[in-house]
Order: structure tokens, then C-alpha cells, then sequence
């Protein structure tokens, strides 16, 4: 069975870029089975994607990214290898709604996201039966005493025990510290209940209601520090009509935020969403 692995680059746009890199993976016997490339005028920034086939006398990704070093300093590009066969380690933090958390993990199982979820993390006890019957380990980690430090400081040593590659928040209805977004910077996606900017804070399908709106969205995105501004990797919308109430939005935004965070979680887990300042480029 060949194996099969992914190259991430960019870096400073200019002339040359996938003829150079193409000719070091065909000089290396390496047969790329497809690439992507993209070029944002506005910065200046080029962005690349391979799919490639290694050949057997290269041993493994380690090897062909010490080699790639030479064409990393020459186009000054900030490059990634990676092997597709290894499993990324997620964790999931949720709090009472299921309907992420349960998409992620049937989604798992099932291996449409070819990915380990290692635990789940929750200040709610609500979710810990069927999250054990996946036989995944959950781990009840509530605010004592309005302490929010001493939670969040739980929650890291989780993250490091488990060795999570990505943090998922699926509802977790609680804002990070700035600090634990620091720490996550890049891996530690989150799903808003809108089509970004929209109605913030509690209740937004009544706020919804109220307002008449003929659409319901979702939007996918890295945490950073503040809130619900990271950049954006997924959103999709649904159409609604005036007959609906405010429990039957909710409903269709459930089943929208739910298709729109695993897009993300699966995008970001294949290496197919690059960084660009605030925004980011997703070869889908």
C-alpha cells in the first residue's frame, strides 16, 4: 500500500516557487498526486499544498523535510511535511448541548474523520454517559468557587497529558482565558451559533426570532483572545421563513453547526487550512 504524505508551504510570493519545489520532489522520485497553489495580492503571500507519494528508500517524513531545508532557506517558505497515516489526537471540551460533540464522535468511529479523540472535557456532567459509552475518557472539570484559573489550569494538564494535537470546542459554553489561548494558538478550533458578526450572547435564536431574520448560520474558527474574532475557516447559512419558532431555528442550527464544525475539524486534521494573518486559505 503506498504511503501517502502532505507538504504545506508559504511563504513571500515570487517566480519559481512550485517549479522548484516540484523539481526537488521529482529529483527525490516522489510522485505528486495533486497540488494546490494560491497567490493572495494582498499580502504577498504564496500558499502550497501537495499530496505526494514517497518513494520506499526514503524512510520517512523527517527524512524528506531535512532534506527540503536547502529550498526552505532559498524561498524563505515556512514548510511542513506530514504523514497522512498518522492519526491526529483530538480533544473535545463541551458543555450541555450534545449535538457537535456526538457529530464529532460517531464521525470518528466511524472513521469519516480519521482522527483519535483521546477525551472530552466538560464542566457539566450532562454528556458523561454517552461520551463513556464511545469508551472515551471524560473528565468533569467544573468552576469551584467562581475559580476559573484553577478549571483552566486543569483543563492544560489534560491537554498535555493527552498529548492533543487539537482542541475542539463543540458548545463549550465557557469563554478561554487569554492565556489558554496563547497556548492553543493554531489548534483549538471553536463553532459559533451565527454567520459571523451576528447576534452575540445568550439566546441568539430569539434574538433571531425577534429580528425577523430570514437566514441561520454557523461559523467555524481558530480561538484566539478575542472573543469570537479568530480567523475563519467554515460558515454556512440556511434559509428560514416567518412560520418558524424559535425552537424550530434552533434546531436548524444545530444541524448547521454541526456539519460546519467537522468540514473544519476535518479540513484542519488533512493540513488543508493555512494561516494568513487574520484570515486563513483552505484547499478544500
Amino acid at each position: 500500500m503506498s504511503r501517502t504524505w502532505v507538504l504545506v508551504a508559504s511563504g513571500p510570493d515570487r517566480s519559481g516557487i512550485v517549479a522548484r519545489v516540484s523539481g526537488f520532489l521529482a529529483e527525490r522520485d516522489c510522485n505528486v498526486v495533486h497540488s494546490q497553489q494560491h497567490g493572495d495580492p494582498s499580502t504577498g503571500t504564496f500558499f502550497m499544498r501537495v499530496v505526494l507519494q514517497p518513494p520506499d528508500l526514503v524512510v520517512d517524513v523527517g527524512e524528506l523535510s531535512s532534506d527540503f531545508h536547502k529550498v526552505r532557506e532559498e524561498l524563505s517558505l515556512s514548510a511542513r511535511f506530514f504523514d497522512l497515516a498518522h492519526r491526529p489526537r483530538v480533544l473535545v471540551l463541551g458543555s450541555r448541548e450534545g449535538h457537535c460533540l456526538n457529530d464529532l464522535l460517531f464521525r470518528a468511529r466511524t472513521n469519516a474523520l480519521k482522527a483519535d479523540i483521546v477525551g472530552v472535557v466538560s464542566n457539566h456532567r450532562t454528556l458523561e454517559q454517552e461520551v463513556g459509552w464511545h469508551g472515551i475518557p471524560y473528565h468533569h472539570l467544573p468552576i469551584i468557587d467562581g475559580d476559573k484559573a484553577a478549571q483552566e489550569g486543569r483543563i492544560w494538564d489534560v491537554v498535555q497529558e493527552t498529548r492533543a494535537d487539537l482542541v475542539v470546542l463543540a458548545r463549550y459554553m465557557q469563554i478561554l482565558s487569554d492565556d489558554l489561548c496563547t497556548k492553543l494558538a493554531g489548534r483549538c478550533i471553536n463553532i459559533h451559533h451565527s454567520f459571523l458578526p451576528g447576534f452575540k450572547g445568550a439566546r441568539p435564536y430569539h434574538q433571531a426570532f425577534a429580528r425577523g431574520v430570514k437566514l441561520i448560520g454557523a461559523t467555524a474558527h481558530y480561538v484566539t483572545a478575542d472573543l469570537d474574532e479568530g480567523p475563519i475557516i467554515e460558515q454556512a447559512v440556511e434559509r428560514v421563513d416567518h412560520a418558524q419558532m424559535p425552537r424550530d431555528l434552533a434546531a436548524v442550527g444545530r444541524d448547521t453547526e454541526r456539519s460546519v464544525l467537522s468540514r473544519a475539524v476535518k479540513w484542519h486534521l488533512e493540513h488543508r487550512v493555512l494561516l494568513n494573518g487574520h484570515r486563513t486559505v483552505v484547499f478544500r
